[in-house]
């Protein structure tokens, strides 16, 4: 079973919203798949994720709300298959973070999706279309997500 860290700065809003859509995604795909999510600052270790990506994505039909921030570390490296920072930012600091002899693959999320972006925006200082457009991009790139770790597994 692959195991997937989701990984944004503070672990409210894109790495948790990110979580839930492969959850539900995988689940309904029958795809055996561990999956966290983790923040590169600890600013809100504990806290539940911002209010206004719970509503969003409740819409859709995911639910956040058992979930819980936390910030990476040294374990993440070895324990997770890929570690899928939502920005360049958040895939510097994991790479500077990173033991030389890790275990993960650390990826852009986006890297999986179709359209042109490469980062998922960080939505928490704008509206709520902002989350809105998140969740697009995320159920967008963890379809093709999926699809690599269905072929990862079948070598």
């Amino acid at each position: 079973m692959k195991r997937v860290l989701f990984v944004c700065l503070g672990n409210i809003c894109r790495s948790p919203a990110a979580e839930g859509v492969f959850r539900a995604l995988a689940a309904k795909e029958d795809v055996e798949v561990y999956i966290d999510s983790a923040g590169t600052g600890g600013w809100h270790e504990g806290h539940s994720p911002d209010q206004r990506m719970m509503a969003a994505a409740k819409r859709r039909g995911y639910d956040l709300s058992a979930q819980r921030a936390r910030k990476v570390d040294l374990a993440d490296f070895y324990e997770f298959d890929y570690l899928m920072a939502m920005d360049l930012s958040n895939h510097a600091n994991l790479l500077s973070m990173a033991p030389p002899n890790r275990d993960c693959d650390i990826r852009l999320l986006l890297d999986f999706g179709t359209g042109p972006e490469r980062e998922v925006p960080d939505p928490y200082y704008g509206g709520d279309g902002g989350f809105e457009h998140v969740l697009d991009l995320i159920e967008d790139a963890a379809r093709g997500f999926l699809e690599h770790i269905r072929k990862d597994d079948a070598q």
